[in-house]
């Protein structure tokens, strides 16, 4: 089998005035090979057996390869945006979780669960979110407004994450920052700009933001996706609220990759151009066969790639490097234990708020009972 090889990530976070945002400007990524065929049958069963030797279920994220996206459902695991892995991996009775996507998921799983074990197949795999907010310069910029109440994003990690008030991923994020601001409470956002912008925009409420992007959703073209959009009249445009503002409001629907497949699945369209990881497609056309998903473009005018929308940490996660996790128990997934109990606070406090408005409970009452810090 061929070796890996290692790509230079080209990017760096947007700068606004000091303190609200940090440059990353060297970031790489090791991608992995395509196995051949009989590697690949080879290896899945390898994994299965793996998995049952070591109690272990598989937890993976949309954006990866489907290799593991199918393996993880075929051998009782699950594919699902973040919260829904942290929900699965906490309620789970596995005692190893592998979980198949970037380093804060693996964080975010052990968090919840420290008495298990947490692997992944490569303890590299970042987010150009959680790289471009670090937590000193964070935790600085959350000092200048001491009077607000900290929501983080997701995608950070399990320190930035312990300085915060709240979690949210972008399934609930609206809910919590709407019951927030409407207890007239004031907020200080982090880390992603596009989706700080939108959720204010929808809620009037009263944000500062550290000034993030995701490498992938951030390239998301306006001026290309209309072009697009008039070759394909007849299409929906379903969006990931990590992408700037124009390209939101060209939307027929704006939702987490969640609310972008049951955006698909009940809209009775044949036809969608899809702005987020182009992972997602693969769960999209799983789920929807008679129906064609084109992925949205990433260039703008003059530009020379137009469908490149795919995060190159999420693509580190192959089936040989998943095999020599669970094999040799490299990747394993370490947090300070009193950092962990920090972090949780917030976690815990997202997964009380959204249980709580699935089983009907005003998000109001579920934002008084459950305290903001």
């Amino acid at each position: 089998m061929a070796s890996s090889f290692v790509i230079d990530v080209d990017y760096e976070q947007p700068v606004a005035e000091a303190g609200s945002a940090c440059d990353t400007r060297h970031a790489w990524a090791r991608v992995p090979p395509e196995p051949s065929p009989d590697e690949r049958i080879a290896l899945k069963e390898r994994i299965r057996r793996l998995l049952r030797e070591r109690n272990a279920v598989m937890v993976s994220h949309f954006y990866v390869h489907p290799d593991l996206q199918d393996l993880a459902e075929e051998t009782g695991g699950i594919v699902s945006d973040s919260l829904e892995m942290a929900r699965f991996g906490r309620d789970h009775a596995a005692q190893t979780l592998v979980v198949s996507g970037v380093r804060f998921m693996g964080e975010t799983a052990k968090i919840l669960s420290p008495e298990k074990r947490v692997l992944m197949p490569d303890l590299d795999a970042n987010c150009s979110l959680d790289l471009g907010c670090p937590v000193d310069e964070f935790s600085a910029f959350c000092d200048q407004h001491p009077d607000r109440t900290v929501v983080v994003y997701a995608n950070t990690s399990a320190a930035v994450k312990a300085r915060a008030d709240w979690l949210v991923t972008s399934s609930c994020a609206l809910d919590v920052v709407s019951a927030l601001h409407a207890q007239g409470r004031k907020i200080l956002w982090g880390p992603d700009r596009h989706l700080g912008d939108y959720i204010q925009r929808q809620t009037g409420a009263d944000m500062v933001s550290w000034n993030g992007a995701c490498i992938v959703h951030d390239e998301f073209k306006a001026l290309e996706l209309d072009l697009l959009m008039k070759e394909h009249p007849s299409a929906k445009v379903l969006v990931h609220p990590e992408s700037p503002g124009d390209v939101i409001a060209l939307a027929d629907a704006v939702g987490s990759t969640s609310a972008i497949l049951n955006a698909a699945q009940r809209m009775d369209a044949k036809e969608f151009i899809v702005a987020t990881d182009s992972g997602m497609l693969h769960k999209l056309r799983t789920l929807n066969p008679g129906k064609t998903f084109i992925e949205a473009p990433t260039a703008g005018n003059g530009g020379t790639c137009k469908s490149c929308a795919h995060c190159p940490w999420m693509a580190m996660n192959g089936l040989v490097e998943l095999a020599n996790a669970l094999e040799t128990g490299a990747g394993e997934i370490q947090v300070d234990p009193a950092l962990g109990l920090r972090a949780r606070v917030p976690i815990d406090r997202m997964l009380a708020f959204t249980a709580g408005l699935k089983n009907g409970q005003a998000a109001g009452s579920l934002i008084a009972g459950i305290g903001a810090a």
